[in-house]
């Protein structure tokens, strides 16, 4: 994990402070800011220095588990703190929905091959993956509204509360339901085709009770590796769906962070999303002996 961490902010770190353009741009109203002004603000933030040793001395403070103040002022893990729960929140919302809906919509497929329910889940995954997130957002808006159900799924998400990031986790968890259930589907079918299901259909054992305890687990094993891997997305904040809503997460703080030019904000946030993504790796590849006792961790 330590390597992926250093190679990843290093990386981020070159990529945002060298890009054109001075983050003081715009600092002073419409006339030019003062030298001194210019001075100040570079010593303030070590841009004076090589992009090596900016590099180093944040990484100093990294390693204290402090990501840094940014342009405004602000320390980073402050601004993180405030935005992640909601983000969270929101995350787990689309993560339960693409696991309750997709597993299930593509079990039943898989059990269906060939049938009506098979054929109107693999078009029906197909037509949500076809369409962009923001169309999805825009017409669920739209449909609730029409439909009088605002108090029920309200459009807009400022406070972050749970009833309002129902709707939009929704949205945010339609793509990977169509991925979750395509996945589910193909991989049930290979196993049910497998040895082993013959030779427990064999013994006399129910159909239930081959699909449930054996097929299905072994199924499952690469649709917990996309789910791992969507959760760690999904924590990284959903730029499109968050500004659909008006919800105050990880996605708008990064989008505004990138529009503003506030590099040690970028690298804050994305550095902690890659600490998710290791953490939920970690997870998944434990996950495997759970679902798959030949698999060994020893």
């Amino acid at each position: 994990m330590i390597p992926v961490i250093i190679g990843a902010t290093f990386i981020l770190f070159v990529l945002v402070f060298a890009l054109p353009g001075e983050p003081w741009q715009g600092r002073c109203g419409e006339r030019e800011c003062p030298a001194s002004y210019i001075e100040a603000f570079k010593r303030e933030y070590n841009l004076d220095k090589p992009l090596l040793l900016q590099y180093l001395l944040y990484l100093g403070k990294l390693v204290q588990g402090d990501l840094g103040v940014n342009f405004y002022n602000n320390r980073v893990i402050d601004e993180l703190a405030v935005r992640y729960p909601t983000t969270v929140k929101l995350a787990l919302i689309a993560i339960a929905v693409e696991i309750v809906i997709g597993i299930a919509a593509g079990l039943l497929a898989g059990i269906n091959k060939g049938r009506f329910l098979d054929s109107l889940v693999v078009v029906s995954t197909l037509v949500v993956v076809s369409i962009p997130v923001f169309v999805i957002g825009s017409v669920s808006q739209w449909g609730v509204l029409q439909l009088h159900l605002n108090d029920i799924f309200p459009v807009t998400a400022a406070q972050g509360t749970i009833k309002q990031l129902i709707l939009p986790g929704f949205v945010l968890g339609s793509l990977s339901v169509a991925y979750v259930a395509r996945l589910t589907r193909t991989n049930l079918v290979e196993n049910l085709r497998a040895d082993y299901v013959r030779t427990a259909r064999a013994k006399g054992l129910s159909t239930g009770r081959v699909i449930g305890v054996h097929t299905l687990r072994n199924s499952l094993i690469p649709v917990v590796t996309f789910i791992g891997y969507d959760f760690g997305s999904l924590m990284g904040g959903a730029i499109v769906t968050e500004r659909i809503f008006n919800i105050n997460g990880i996605g708008g703080f990064i989008f505004r962070s990138i529009s503003q030019r506030d590099g040690v904000s970028v690298v804050g946030a994305v550095t902690v999303l890659v600490l998710v993504y290791l953490v939920a790796n970690l997870l998944v590849d434990l996950l495997y002996g759970v679902l798959d006792p030949r698999i060994s961790h020893d």
